[in-house]
């Protein structure tokens, strides 16, 4: 996989939060139990979320984390920056140092159409288009489920 398994996580999280109606807090707590993510592994992917000014979160009994933008201004871009940095878009698929144009190695010519074409899409998708189309088709977001069963208040309901 390209991404780390933190990003994707952080990709998830924020296609949640996104897909919640009110732009209230949302317990980390309740994002961790209904994505099925490990609540001590998703606190720190988050806060990289939160440091980079994605998300705010509030502490307290009505506290949580939120997007600090609507989902529809949020790209997925800004989420696998935020979490895996930019190197997969700029370094050789090899490794090398200074591969480019000018001293390319074996696969750039591919890599860097392909590297290009994902970077494309993560620019030109926001968080919003796609809750919208996880709602209206209830496709899945976690391995057990989709939206309709993640937006339904009770977690034990999934099947």
């Amino acid at each position: 996989m390209l991404l780390s398994k933190g990003c994707i996580y952080g990709l998830r999280s924020s296609l949640f939060l996104a897909s919640q109606e009110n732009d209230g807090y949302v317990s980390i707590r309740e994002i961790s139990e209904k994505l099925d993510i490990s609540f001590h592994f998703l606190t720190k992917i988050l806060q990289q979320l939160t440091s980079t000014g994605l998300m705010e979160s509030h502490k307290g009994p009505k506290g949580g984390i939120r997007l600090t933008k609507s989902g529809s201004e949020v790209n997925l871009f800004e989420i696998v920056a935020a979490i895996d940095g930019v190197e997969l878009f700029t370094e050789c698929a090899l490794g090398l140092p200074g591969c480019g144009v000018k001293k390319p190695c074996p696969l750039h010519e591919k890599w860097a159409g392909t590297r290009d074409g994902i970077r494309y899409m993560l620019e030109n998708t926001n968080l919003m288009e796609l809750a919208k189309k996880g709602k209206e088709q209830n496709l899945r977001i976690t391995e057990h489920g989709g939206f309709e069963w993640l937006l339904n208040n009770d977690c034990n309901d999934a099947s």
